[in-house]
């Protein structure tokens, strides 16, 4: 089974809580704070492996999520870091964000890897808070939440050459007498609806990868029919071979249909009308194909550049000129990059990066919300879930930290009172002017 698209949820492991602890020794009275920090949570990581030519795997298993890392241990030894999530991708996988439909990255080379979801840094135990004024602080924190996302995997057919064309011009039937391949073959409109790829021998020593793409039609460009979902897969063919009809035996006008497809191509992507392309006329064993051909060459003459195409008479039903194709197509394959992609992205979504956040970098913003105030700020937000609330210690040091923010000032001024109700994310407390908050 071929897919080719794929929604998946990837999370990061969350990080490990530090821990309150004593170091409690014979002989050694007040041994101090002994709380160890808590491990990182691991990584989602996708890594390419060749062996995949399919996203078949995502079909069953929608969610991925990574190991947290262990709590901090007593004499102040740390959590053991939780081990990365690898999750392998065929080449050619492209992953986006499904919030913001930025690429987050292009995977094409063997062995690749892009960390998708980042875990959790571990919490600090109470041995990092000790201080001259509180030799033992009874405070830790709570680990970091792994970083959490819906991705969208799309699968662009990585192949030498590329067949394009209308349906029912023959590139399926070509493709079966080059190669091993096995397409579907019949006498019908859109019998390819998934890529077909097969490995050529040209026969002097030399080979490459035909995809079959499936017959685009007019307007593929604006999504009609399955359009995005094909011309996706062209972008990733070194070369293309433009399979016309030349026999015209639909009824078709063999050039109206190059012109069609190469619009269609271009509007697309403007970068695919710079890829080499080989015109293949097929079908010529049939009665007016030759003076179609003609037509067509004098046709292709009064264009702008449209001298740069090759046109290469032959017919998969006869195999005429079918070896004199491959041997021009390897030629042409020698002349260009090995992966000519149309864009050269690794990691280029902005993604949230957990790192320590000074105080003086926390912005927040205040507001009446009917009777309840609220305090909006992502920085504190955080800063909240790391905290211990179940610790009066914990809870004392987070209150000054919004003192010392600037936080009271801000809610008095807007007509927050002792006994108000406060929010914060998903936490509501009571203000007191000037001392404690209460939660």
């Amino acid at each position: 089974m071929f897919v080719d698209k794929a929604k998946i949820f990837v999370k990061g492991g969350d990080g490990g809580n530090g821990i309150v602890s004593y170091r409690r020794e014979l002989y050694v009275p007040n041994g101090g704070p002994a709380g160890g920090d808590g491990g990182r949570g691991g990584n989602v990581i996708f890594r390419v492996d060749e062996g995949l030519r399919t996203l078949v795997d995502f079909r069953y298993q929608k969610h991925f999520k990574a190991k947290p890392g262990d709590r901090g241990k007593v004499k102040g030894m740390h959590g053991a870091n939780a081990d990365d999530m690898i999750v392998r991708v065929p080449p050619g996988t492209v992953v986006v964000d499904d919030d913001t439909q930025e690429i987050i990255a292009d995977m094409t080379r063997q062995g690749q890897e892009v960390v998708i979801a980042r875990g959790g840094r571990g919490g600090r135990g109470n041995m990092r808070f000790a201080t001259s004024n509180n030799p033992a602080p009874d405070i830790s924190e709570n680990g970091e939440e792994g970083e959490e996302r819906w991705v969208v995997l799309e699968l662009k057919v990585m192949a030498d050459v590329g067949l394009v064309g209308f349906p029912s011009v023959g590139k399926s039937t070509l493709l079966s007498v080059v190669s091993g391949a096995k397409p579907k073959i019949g006498a019908y409109h859109f019998t390819t609806i998934t890529p077909n790829l097969g490995v050529v021998d040209v026969g002097d020593g030399r080979n490459f990868v035909m995809a079959d793409l499936p017959g685009l039609i007019e307007g593929a460009s604006e999504g009609v029919g399955l359009g995005h979902e094909f011309l996706r897969h062209v972008e990733r063919t070194r070369i293309i071979i433009h399979v016309i009809d030349m026999a015209a035996t639909e009824g078709r006008d063999p050039f109206d249909d190059w012109v069609k497809i190469n619009a269609e191509l271009r509007q697309y992507n403007e970068k695919l009308s710079e890829r080499p392309q080989i015109i293949a006329a097929n079908k010529m064993d049939m009665p007016g194909a030759e003076e179609q051909l003609k037509l067509f060459k004098e046709q292709l003459a009064e264009i702008e550049g449209g001298d740069k195409y090759e046109i290469m008479p032959m017919s998969s039903l006869t195999r005429q000129g079918v070896q004199e194709l491959l041997y021009r197509a390897s030629d042409v394959l020698e002349t260009v990059p090995d992966q000519p992609l149309l864009e050269e992205v690794s990691e280029l979504a902005e993604r949230k990066v957990y790192k320590f956040q000074e105080r003086d970098q926390i912005t927040f913003r205040v507001f009446r919300e009917d009777e309840i105030f609220v305090v909006e700020s992502e920085g504190i937000e955080r800063l909240m879930r790391r905290t211990n609330l179940n610790s009066y210690d914990a809870v004392m040091r987070f209150a000054r930290i919004l003192r010392n923010l600037g936080v009271d000032k801000e809610l008095r001024k807007i007509g927050a009172k002792d006994g108000d109700i406060c929010r914060i994310g998903h936490y509501q407390f009571e203000f007191f002017e000037g001392t404690d908050y209460i939660f």
